[in-house]
């Protein structure tokens, strides 16, 4: 359990840090966030790829689908990470993701006890809280984006539900939303910034945070529950608010706070509740 413990803690790390590399590249170089997309979506790519083919068990896989939506979700991560906090900005996004799966599932049939009505309205409260006009509130456009790579993300989770090789469907992902990036350089011509530092940044995430970081995930995956592989996620703003605050000086207001509390508190109350059905 403690080789498994390990790699979901790594994991978390490096979900946490993708948020903190995107704003650090987008805050403290001049790297655009066109440019930081392709150079994430590029070295992800390149590296789970490699992953695959060093595993020697099977072809790349993957589906139009879920490239397009991985697409839209790296795309919309970047461009709101132009002003938001690390923090707020992953709240946004898992807050985002989390009601969209739910919303999904109540679609389908899925009916909300009591208990899990109760902690939807919380998380949901929590984060019209945070985006509520005033002097702390993250930017608004900046919040829909995140809000729309949430959403992205969510139906990128949604499609790949259940794939016998998530590793070798998520390289594929990753090459196959390569060709989204020629329209994305064409849309944002004249305004393409390069940075070293910034595409260093870019790698980073790319490579190390999003390529090695989902390959450790999936490797601590098998050995959890799937209530324990959705709550441990629940750290995952925490940690970039956290880091945020410690690596890059950005401030840990009231309002993102008591947000947090409430979206983190309510979605646990959500999960509690489906491990007690469950049982």
């Amino acid at each position: 359990m403690l080789r498994v413990a390990s790699l979901t803690a790594l994991a978390m790390l490096a979900f946490a840090g993708n948020s903190l590399l995107c704003r650090a590249a987008l805050r403290d170089s001049a790297l655009d966030p066109a440019s930081f997309t392709a150079i994430r979506l590029l070295s992800g790519a390149l590296v789970l790829a490699l992953l695959v083919a060093l595993r020697r068990q099977g072809p790349i896989r993957g589906d139009w689908r879920s490239a397009l939506a991985l697409f839209g979700y790296a795309a919309g991560f970047s461009f709101a990470y132009v002003e938001l906090d690390a923090g707020s900005g992953a709240l946004i996004l898992f807050g985002a993701v989390q009601a969209s799966m739910i919303g999904y599932g109540w679609l389908k049939g899925e009916r909300l006890g009591p208990a899990p009505m109760v902690g939807l309205a919380c998380a949901l409260g929590g984060l019209l809280f945070l985006l509520l006009p005033g002097a702390s509130a993250p930017p608004p456009q900046a919040a829909g984006m995140m809000v729309l790579a949430g959403v992205a993300w969510a139906f990128y989770s949604l499609l790949g539900r259940g794939n016998a090789d998530p590793l070798a469907a998520t390289a594929g992902n990753f090459l196959r939303s390569l060709v989204a990036l020629p329209p994305l350089a064409a849309l944002y011509l004249g305004r393409l910034e390069w940075d070293g530092l910034g595409a260093f940044y870019a790698v980073l995430s790319g490579a190390l945070a999003s390529g090695i970081g989902y390959a450790i995930w999936y490797a601590a995956l098998p050995h959890l529950k799937s209530i324990q592989a959705a709550s441990v996620q629940l750290s995952v703003p925490i940690i970039a608010a956290a880091l945020g605050a410690l690596l890059l000086g950005e401030a840990l207001g009231p309002r993102l706070v008591i947000a947090s509390v409430a979206v983190l508190g309510g979605i646990g109350l959500i999960l509690l509740a489906r491990n007690k059905q469950s049982r």
